[in-house]
């Protein structure tokens, strides 16, 4: 998305209140905003005393909800278009990540990503597709974008997280075992949890699978 303007939305942390030793970015669902996400960040600062949370809006209004931001439209749901969205706005997301890094001097090692929903496709695309590896990526109720090519495309293999509620009526709990096996086949690491009773949206089980599962993986990434 050549043409979008910089990312840029709330921030929390570190709770430690020192200077940030990691990063967590998260990325919000169609129609919300950064703020919806970033009310993630106190409860998961218990885990990650000092990293600091950013949950960026993103580039474009929703396209059903004028007072939301969207990654790319999802008036055509059909794949191709998914993935047409994804590559156009992937350098957008790129770019915030490296400017976020490089102001805070720390390398990819020392980043997360967390998504949701629509969140959780860009947060797979993006981060499998880095020339350097972040440390970890956790989607909540979403699904993967251009797993076809994912096996030729991958440039790194952080550990991933996936959460999906049994009772979603938005994205479907079948699109996690499809994501399962299209993450494992390109040779990343998963883990993934079904939560019962759990809608479109993340329970506390998930919230904490979450954290604990990115502080694990910066700690196994500590130098």
């Amino acid at each position: 998305m050549p043409d979008s303007p910089a990312l840029d939305g709330p921030g929390f942390g570190p709770a430690s209140g020192g200077a940030p030793r990691q990063l967590v970015v998260l990325l919000h669902g169609w129609g919300a905003d950064g703020n919806d996400l970033i009310g993630l960040a106190p409860p998961m600062s218990r885990f990650l005393p000092d990293a600091e949370f950013l949950s960026p809006n993103g580039p474009e209004p929703c396209d059903a909800n004028p007072m939301g931001r969207q990654w790319f439209p999802l008036s055509d749901m059909s794949p191709d278009e998914m993935l047409r969205g994804a590559k156009g706005v992937a350098p957008a997301i790129d770019a915030y990540l490296d400017a976020a890094l490089a102001e805070r001097n720390l390398g990819d090692d020392r980043l997360a990503l967390i998504g949701f929903s629509q969140g959780t496709m860009m947060a797979l695309y993006v981060a499998l597709r880095r020339p350097r590896g972040c440390a970890a990526v956790v989607g909540y109720s979403g699904l993967l974008i251009g797993g076809e090519t994912l096996t030729v495309e991958a440039r790194s293999k952080p550990p991933v997280l996936l959460v999906h509620g049994e009772d979603d009526p938005v994205v479907p709990v079948a699109a996690l075992p499809a994501t399962v096996d299209g993450l494992s086949a390109a040779g990343v690491a998963v883990e993934w949890h079904r939560r019962p009773r759990v809608q479109h949206g993340i329970d506390e089980f998930g919230l904490v699978a979450g954290a604990e599962f990115i502080a694990t993986a910066f700690r196994e990434s500590d130098p």
